[in-house]
Parts: structure tokens; C-alpha cells; sequence
């Protein structure tokens, strides 16, 4: 019988690990022991000056924009303390960037109305203004703290009048005491994964924390999308492979395909 793709592979995920189980039950799937190093961990921080700006005047925007299923997450809890029925709403229309953040709108039974094939934020923008909707358009985005300005901005110049509401914040993890970086330290991996800037950028800040000990198994770096990939080389980290396009789907299949590669 084949063994999996991944057998005896170890591979380490950077996301926060509330993040992590998609991606690690497709990994340990193929076979892979999969470490998860939290270099960031993502935590709700809702201004309440927005909150009392923006809710009070939900009917009024067109469209609501998610960039995350954290926003989501973060989104609706703010939203069921206020409103008691999701009615409160009104005729708002959905927007999202990448599976995870749409399953997470459509668990809550609501209809996202437009979702890119590409999961990125110059998609997603792209995707609006094909709608041919945004001329004088009330549009809210829901972010983080380190979203970039790029949505917002191509709505803007497509004539959209576009609010932000930040309902979290990404922060560093300190894991000098963190048990799987020792073990990672020790033992290496045959890959690391990241899957956001603000992960591949902690990795370099807390490299003390990461230095692999003698004879330690020096693993690639793997990337899952563009904007990662860019931070990445900024940093001075290898891009050593890449996803095709920003997807859990597409990172897998890419880590399988440079491990086979380096097995030969």
C-alpha cells in the first residue's frame, strides 16, 4: 500500500491556533505531524466610539464587507448584544474575501452576494465595482488592525462612500517559553507555513526564540499568497515555495509538491 504523501514529514503552521484546524486536518490527513507555533494570536477589539457611529445606522448601508472570519466572528457578536433579530440588518448585501470568511456569513444563514475566485482584497474590489453598484454606494468594511488600505481605497476611487469598524486586533505572541518552539528548535521541521504577514513577520522578530540547534532538520518556507510572499522577502525570509493562489487547498497541495521535490 502508498504511503501518504506526507508520511514522516513534520510541518510547522504560524497562524494563531484557532486558525490552525482546517489547515493541520489536511495536513495530518496526508500524513504529516503537524507542530502549531503560534506567532500571532488574533484578539476582539471593538472602539465603542465606532460601535456607536456605525450601529445605530446599519439600514443605511448598501453593502457589508468582510475581509476575515474573524470580522465575522467579531462582527455579529457586537451586533446579537444590540439587536435581538438579525432582521436588524435590514437590506444590507454581503461581500467576503475567501471560503472560510463566506462559510462563516452563511452559517449564520445569511447569503453572501459577492465572493472573488481569488481570495484577495484587490479581488474582492475588483468584484464590487463589476457589480456596478458602488457609484454613491454606503459601504462598511470590517477589518483588523492591520489591514491594508488597498479595498478601501479602489472603492473609493470607484465612488463608493466607505466606513471602517475594526472588531480586532493581531498581536505578536512572545513564545520564548513556548514548548514547540524548544521542540522545533531541537528538531527542526520540514516546513514551515505561513499564511499572513503579520505571522511571517513575528517569525523574524522572535528568531532568538527560533535558532535551530545543531543538526536540526532546516525546513522550507512555504507561502500562501502573494502578500505574504512579499513580506517575506522583505523580511529576509525564503519564499521556497508558494500556493497558487491564497487557499488552504492550493497551500497544501503546493507543500506536497516542494517535499516530494525535495525527497527526489
Amino acid at each position: 500500500m502508498t504511503s501518504p504523501p506526507l508520511q514522516g514529514r513534520r510541518i510547522v503552521l504560524t497562524r494563531a491556533t484557532d486558525q490552525n484546524s482546517e489547515l493541520h486536518r489536511r495536513l495530518a490527513d496526508l500524513g504529516a505531524e503537524v507542530l502549531e507555533l503560534a506567532l500571532i494570536r488574533v484578539v476582539k477589539s471593538v472602539p465603542k466610539e465606532s460601535l456607536a457611529e456605525i450601529f445605530p445606522e446599519l439600514g443605511r448601508y448598501d453593502w457589508l464587507v468582510f475581509t476575515s472570519a474573524n470580522g465575522v466572528r467579531y462582527f455579529f457578536e457586537e451586533f446579537h448584544a444590540l439587536f435581538e433579530d438579525i432582521r436588524s440588518l435590514g437590506l444590507i448585501r454581503i461581500a467576503t474575501v475567501g471560503d472560510a470568511t463566506a462559510r462563516a456569513v452563511t452559517e449564520r444563514h445569511l447569503r453572501v452576494e459577492c465572493q472573488p475566485k481569488v481570495a484577495t482584497a484587490d479581488a474582492l474590489a475588483d468584484e464590487l465595482i463589476a457589480t456596478g453598484s458602488l457609484d454613491s454606494a454606503q459601504v462598511l468594511v470590517v477589518t483588523g488592525n492591520l489591514n491594508r488600505e488597498t479595498l478601501v481605497k479602489k472603492l473609493e476611487a470607484a465612488r463608493a462612500i466607505v466606513d471602517q469598524l475594526q472588531v480586532y486586533r493581531t498581536e505578536k505572541s512572545d513564545i520564548a517559553a513556548d514548548p514547540v518552539a524548544a521542540d522545533f528548535r531541537a528538531r527542526g521541521a520540514d516546513a514551515v507555513l505561513f499564511a499572513s504577514s503579520s505571522a511571517a513577520q513575528s517569525f523574524v522578530d522572535q528568531a532568538a526564540a527560533l535558532t535551530l540547534e545543531k543538526g536540526a532538520r532546516r525546513p522550507l518556507a512555504g507561502s500562501m499568497g502573494p502578500q505574504t510572499s512579499e513580506t517575506m522577502k522583505q523580511a529576509g525570509l525564503p519564499v521556497d515555495f508558494s500556493a497558487k493562489e491564497p487557499s488552504i487547498e492550493s497551500l497544501v497541495a503546493a507543500t506536497v509538491k516542494a517535499l516530494e521535490a525535495r525527497k527526489a
